[in-house]
């Protein structure tokens, strides 16, 4: 199917799976993303080396503006694989700097600061653009310095090159409004038919029962993510689809379908906004080469796919991995029952946290049970648990000494 063309209407039978599909990949997205207590462990330990840095006696440093960037800020943080640690990344914007010294000087001067502090410079180490504070076993926090860029009329920044010769254009908080923009739009649905036609004895919705995505642009993100580190795990690290660009092209594609289809299920959106990513990449040709280009479009001169055009198998490699999570996700309206689904989920998205989701579920099925709230759909032998509006046939209990 062309990846901008609507959808059909689906049989009540494929709704069916699509909805299941829906509730365990928002539980999935839940295992995988950081927890209430880290997500405030992170900001504690921002708001800390956020005070030292704009308590520093030097005018430099009154004057800066310390704020985080990358997934983090978005909502898209996932949890790293085994072995690796969270990414926090935050920028000290020096908006009084004069622009006389090149980046090395400006990076030098954070450097010394953060070094004053006790606490910090025994975890302090020193990466090629920017400052990394390793807090061992939870995650590490890159402090990159910036300044403003007056070229960008978005209130854009530039920040050192890595070899700290030059600066470079960006603009994080730009980028943050962008997709919080787009993040906000909400997806037409069409209002389907009940699948009473399936049993003349009642309709079942299948196990497990859930509202939807908690934000399903951050969701398509964070599973994008995930699937691309299971996918890359044993491959060369720098073939790896760096996360902005995961994210630029799928909230592009996100803006793009929702502003113009009607869809039946969020599981749909999943599908349309994973299928239209490849078309919001710039493709030309410079000197019989092929170029690639995926442009931050809240400031003039930054190129996500910028590497790609140094290292084209980074481009191949990209293309090799959206074919493949498109199949899979593809794969799983073809199949039925949660055993099934799951399995294929853990084979796409780590077995991991799937074997989380998997715990979780039978926790419910079985709490269900005690409660005796469970039932089997007559025909298609789905679990769900029975609202007050469904008619399914009872499941007795289990206890110690058998079913009553």
């Amino acid at each position: 199917m062309n990846a901008l063309t609507p959808f059909s209407r689906p049989s009540d039978r494929m709704q069916l799976r699509k909805n299941g599909a829906v509730g365990i990949l928002e539980r999935l997205c839940t295992v995988i993303e950081p927890t209430d207590t880290q997500k405030v462990t992170a900001r504690d330990r921002y708001e800390a080396v956020g005070r030292w840095l704009a308590d520093a006696p030097q005018y430099l440093f009154s004057a800066a503006r310390i704020s985080p960037q990358g997934s983090f800020a978005l909502g898209t943080a996932i949890k790293p694989l085994s072995g690796l640690e969270y990414d926090v990344d935050l920028l000290c914007r020096f908006t009084a700097f004069a622009g006389r010294s090149g980046p090395a000087d400006l990076k030098r001067v954070l450097g010394a600061r953060i070094r004053e502090n006790w606490k910090y410079g025994s975890i302090l180490h020193e990466k090629p653009r920017c400052w990394r504070l390793d807090y061992a076993g939870e995650f590490h926090m890159d402090i990159t310095p910036s300044i403003p860029n007056p070229a960008c009329l978005n209130g854009g920044e530039l920040v050192p090159d890595k070899k700290l010769r030059a600066w470079k254009p960006t603009n994080p908080s730009g980028y943050l409004k962008l997709f919080e923009k787009r993040a906000a739009l909400v997806p037409t649905m069409r209002v389907l038919k009940s699948f009473a036609a399936m049993d003349s004895r009642g309709t079942v919705d299948p196990f497990p029962e859930h509202t939807g995505f908690k934000g399903i642009l951050r969701r398509i993100v964070q599973l994008l993510k995930r699937h691309r580190d299971i996918y890359f795990e044993n491959a060369d690290e720098s073939l790896r689809p760096i996360s902005v660009i995961l994210t630029t092209l799928a909230a592009q594609a996100y803006e793009f379908c929702v502003g113009r289809y009607v869809f039946d299920s969020e599981f749909d959106v999943v599908l349309a906004v994973a299928r239209a990513m490849p078309y919001f990449i710039e493709t030309y040709t410079l000197y019989g080469k092929p170029q690639w280009r995926i442009a931050n479009e809240t400031t003039e001169g930054e190129n996500f796919a910028e590497k790609w055009n140094l290292h084209p198998e980074r481009a191949a490699a990209f293309s090799e991995w959206h074919g493949r999570i498109l199949a899979d996700v593809e794969h799983l309206t073809e199949l039925e029952g949660n055993d099934r689904v799951t399995k294929s989920l853990a084979q796409a998205f780590g077995s991991q946290p799937m074997n989380q989701v998997v715990t979780a579920m039978a926790e419910e099925v079985n709490a269900a049970r005690r409660d005796r709230m469970l039932a089997v759909a007559p025909k298609i032998g789905i679990v769900t648990a029975v609202t007050a509006a469904q008619r399914a046939t009872p499941i007795r209990l289990n206890t110690f000494y058998g079913r009553k």
